[in-house]
């Protein structure tokens, strides 16, 4: 699962008995040699969906981790790109990572459940980050987003579909999930990284009870399930407001 250059076992077990804040301060110079980093095809395919929407003039990454959200955002934003997340260690990996030529780039140290932002975007992407979020969290969560979106603007985020039950994978899930519920039943403080808590249907509900229109939208490149859903969708949650010009999702 992990390169040699990620963590070891043991610097896995110390963050995974910190808080989400220490823990990932901890990881954030190995963290892009761990599968928990959103791999470069979800991302590429995001980008090219979104270009197909913009352009955008102002993009937000919420919980922009060690950074790799933004590459998406300065492929589609025209005039600034800001990156949001609450762990100093992540942010600074991010602020020196070599970037390719684009709008400007500037990071924000704050909580995306209180986020100190004016609706000042006309984009807003997450990638990842959502098991960081307990269910009764998320009318919270949404609201913020809501809050810093410009009327007509867009909040977007990649959503891989869940594996069978009869899959492998769903056991791993699960049982992972159990060990976060029993570390946090034990431990102190607690480390909120649930994968199977972000279900489709409900964050819908509350995307669109915080005030936002949802379409959803395949991603192609990761074609289909054998009942013929996709693989992989994008969640569009929008803002409602003025139309936008042709060719554009922002006002």
């Amino acid at each position: 699962m992990f390169s040699p250059e990620g963590p070891s076992l043991r610097e896995l077990a110390v963050q995974a008995l910190s808080s989400v804040e220490r823990g990932y301060d901890l990881l954030a110079p190995k963290f892009d040699h761990t599968p928990f980093r959103t791999p470069d095809s979800v991302l590429d395919a995001v980008a090219r969906a979104l270009a197909d929407r913009g352009p955008f003039d102002h993009g937000l990454d919420l919980c922009c981790g060690t950074g790799a959200g933004i590459d998406v955002l300065a492929r589609v934003c025209q005039q600034g790109v800001t990156g949001v997340d609450f762990s100093a260690g992540m942010l600074a990996v991010a602020r020196g990572r070599r970037r390719r030529t684009g709008p400007p780039v500037s990071y924000v140290r704050a909580d995306a459940r209180a986020l100190p932002f004016a609706p000042a975007f006309d984009l807003v992407v997450s990638f990842g980050a959502f098991g960081h979020f307990l269910p009764r969290e998320l009318p919270t969560l949404f609201a913020q987003v809501h809050s810093v979106l410009r009327p007509g603007g867009t909040f977007a985020f990649p959503v891989v579909a869940p594996p069978r039950p009869t899959s492998r994978a769903y056991w791993m899930l699960l049982g992972f999930d159990w060990v976060m519920r029993v570390r946090n039943a034990l431990w102190r403080p607690p480390f909120v990284m649930y994968y199977r808590a972000f279900r489709l249907g409900e964050v819908r509900r509350e995307l669109e009870r915080a005030g936002l229109t949802v379409e959803l939208t395949a991603l192609p490149e990761f074609g289909q399930r054998r009942d013929g859903s996709p693989r992989v969708r994008m969640v569009l949650a929008r803002r409602a407001g003025a139309q936008p010009a042709a060719g554009r999702v922002n006002s």
